[in-house]
């Protein structure tokens, strides 16, 4: 390995993630979601991955997104939902992207745009996020059926969001969607897609999986929750994270590391410089905390994160320039190595960041 910082990512792994997902919430299909980089993986090659594992649909955040995945030759059903006003709509109805739509105002914008735009009607079920509040449902509705009779906008689905606030709140989000399908319904409407469910509503409530469900951290076999146990369902972390150690030295009892000598040594030890930092996505939360590998053993940051290094303490055990730094990868396969999980607790954050914050400075090298 000759990269400085490397990222190895296992489209298989995703692949895998995705077919084992599918199954699991048969006779629901999978939109793939691979908005912010496909969660820091490379967007392209996960959503590449992804429907070779079976996925129906992609999903992004936004058309800047979306268009990089026509520009990029993947043409698969793909939906963008996050849009400011005047958003190339016609030019998204150009490229087949499906918009997700969350007022009637935004609603009569894509309905202006040049040819017939296929819409998801998002509507707010109580995360009071993205999506027409209850108040508005009637009228948003009537509105997408004048729309939909004028041969402006083709409405392929009608979505939701759990805010995954436990099982009652859940229970209380699912029992709203299934009254806004059926008030569209009511007035017309006949949507083939109704997704509420994203990893973890589809992982626990069978309720909430209708006909479609969004798959974004578990794609890549992470944990969308700390009761989720991505192992026993047999999901596999994608993504390893590197470098090489560049300098290693023995430093001494009371030797103070790094800005501010927030960290000092208690006994003699190897200490090992590693070039990823927060220049990196690396959190600076991580200071004295991030775990690491090297050689098989596990050690740890010590002093502050610095913008483009770390500094590991290793004990007494060996390490030398060129040996390889693991800050985390599949434990399953090896416990030794830390989990995207173990550095979300040590900054006390969720794996869902760990990952997705990975800068592009880090190299990304795709395995099967």
């Amino acid at each position: 390995m000759t990269d400085l910082r490397l990222a190895t990512i296992s489209t298989g792994a995703i692949s895998h993630n995705i077919k084992t997902l599918r199954t699991l919430v048969a006779p629901a299909q999978v939109m793939a979601v691979v908005k912010a980089n496909g969660y820091g993986h490379g967007a392209t090659a996960s959503a590449r991955a992804a429907l070779t594992g079976g996925a129906s649909w992609l999903g992004v955040a936004d058309l800047t997104e979306a268009f990089a995945l026509r520009a990029a030759g993947i043409d698969a059903p793909l939906l963008a939902w996050l849009h400011q006003p005047g958003a190339a709509f016609s030019e998204a109805v150009r490229a087949k992207i499906d918009l997700g739509v969350n007022s009637s105002g935004q609603l009569a914008e894509v309905a202006a745009a040049s040819g017939v735009a296929c819409v998801h009607l998002k509507v707010d079920t109580g995360l009071h996020r993205n999506g027409a509040p209850i108040s508005d449902w009637p009228q948003f509705f009537e509105d997408a059926m004048a729309h939909e009779l004028a041969g402006r906008i083709r409405v392929r689905g009608i979505w939701s969001h759990l805010a995954n606030a436990g099982a009652e709140n859940d229970a209380k989000q699912i029992k709203a969607f299934t009254a806004a399908v059926a008030m569209a319904e009511a007035v017309g409407l006949r949507p083939e897609l109704r997704h509420l469910a994203a990893s973890e509503g589809a992982i626990k409530h069978p309720s909430a999986r209708f006909n479609l469900v969004r798959v974004g951290i578990s794609s890549y076999g992470l944990a969308p929750a700390d009761d989720v146990d991505v192992q026993a369902l047999g999901l596999i972390p994608a993504m390893t994270l590197s470098a090489p150690v560049i300098a290693v030295r023995r430093a001494s009892a009371g030797d103070g590391v790094s800005y501010g000598f927030d960290f000092r040594c208690t006994t003699d030890t190897n200490l090992a410089l590693v070039p990823l930092g927060y220049g990196d996505g690396v959190p600076r939360h991580a200071s004295n905390r991030g775990p690491v590998t090297i050689n098989g053993v596990r050690g740890q940051v010590a002093g502050r994160v610095a913008m483009d290094q770390i500094v590991v303490d290793m004990g007494d055990a060996p390490v030398a320039v060129g040996d390889r730094a693991v800050l985390f990868g599949d434990s399953s396969a090896d416990p030794i190595v830390p989990s995207a999980d173990d550095w979300a607790a040590a900054c006390e954050t969720i794996n869902y960041e760990i990952v997705t914050r990975i800068g592009q400075r880090v190299v990304r090298r795709y395995t099967p």
